[in-house]
């Protein structure tokens, strides 16, 4: 199945999730409200946000873990907030995840193969078929044969990180919520990380959902991006532009908390950052 010319693969239309809060009739907290995103057929949008700005929501909503109390979500056209359990379990097939910390996402207890090929017997394959996709996905996320004899605990960050996005990969999904997948990696493991997710996509067509807190990872591998602050989109665009030179307040402080390599531009950076913030509150 493929959209029309004029469908996105993906559409947010006037997302919005509450949250119920305890007390008696007290509002709801609104942890979305009112988003309008797409994202096309081989396209990488970025979501980019502080702790609390309604990123991972977003992300979680089109995983169907979060609950959609207004608006839409589509996906190939069709509404896929609010489905069935049975539904969103045949959706899986298309729509996948990679979490944030790579030391907590896979089981301790299973070996790599293990954790490979539950997904793929799960959906009828053979044994000898899911171990053949199995060697396929080591290969493709650039990891030695023998890593699926091997447990997690044997792998380092970046690597436990290769095997969470390979099993994303197994059932060969067409979008990928990537939940702030580098963060907890250091930045030499950032930067191959960041690349092999480009060059699946480049083999594979995948659309990701990008979710991260810092500009300078979603200027890396975003196609366009989408900045949050409080529940709702403040600035929008190709990400050359909004990451380079912004126009929303927030989205210029977002850049200016952006680490960089060199000593006395961090230096400069800092002492923008903290005028910027006082002609903010002044």
């Amino acid at each position: 199945m493929t959209t029309s010319p004029t469908e996105p693969l993906v559409v947010f239309d006037n997302v919005e999730v509450e949250y119920p809060v305890k007390g008696f009739r007290k509002p709801g907290f609104r942890a979305l409200k009112g988003i309008s995103l797409d994202i096309r057929e081989g396209e990488t949008v970025g979501l980019v946000g502080e702790s609390g700005s309604g990123k991972t929501t977003l992300g979680r909503a089109l995983l169907g873990l979060a609950p959609v109390t207004g608006g839409e979500i589509r996906y190939h056209g069709k509404v896929v907030s609010g489905i069935s359990k049975k539904e969103r379990r045949t959706l899986s097939d298309d729509i996948q995840v990679v979490f944030q910390d790579p030391y907590t996402s896979l089981n301790p207890a299973m070996t790599v193969n293990s954790i490979l090929t539950e997904p793929l017997l799960v959906a009828g394959s053979s044994k000898a078929d899911a171990h053949a996709r199995v060697r396929d996905l080591l290969d493709a996320v650039k990891l030695p044969q023998d890593a699926g004899e091997r447990l997690p605990r044997e792998f380092s960050g970046g690597q436990r990180q290769r095997i969470a996005i390979a099993r994303a990969l197994c059932r060969d999904p067409k979008v990928i919520v990537c939940d702030e997948p580098v963060s907890a990696l250091d930045l030499s493991n950032q930067s191959r990380v960041l690349d092999l997710f480009i060059e699946i996509q480049e083999r594979t067509g995948v659309a990701y959902l990008f979710v991260t807190h810092d500009l300078s990872v979603v200027r890396h591998i975003s196609h366009r991006v989408a900045v949050m602050y409080h529940g709702e989109i403040v600035e929008a665009g190709e990400a050359e532009q909004v990451t380079r030179a912004p126009e929303h307040p927030y989205t210029k402080r977002l850049l200016l908390a952006a680490p960089v390599p060199d000593p006395d531009r961090q230096a400069k950076r800092r002492e923008a950052r903290l005028a910027f913030a006082a002609t903010q509150a002044a």
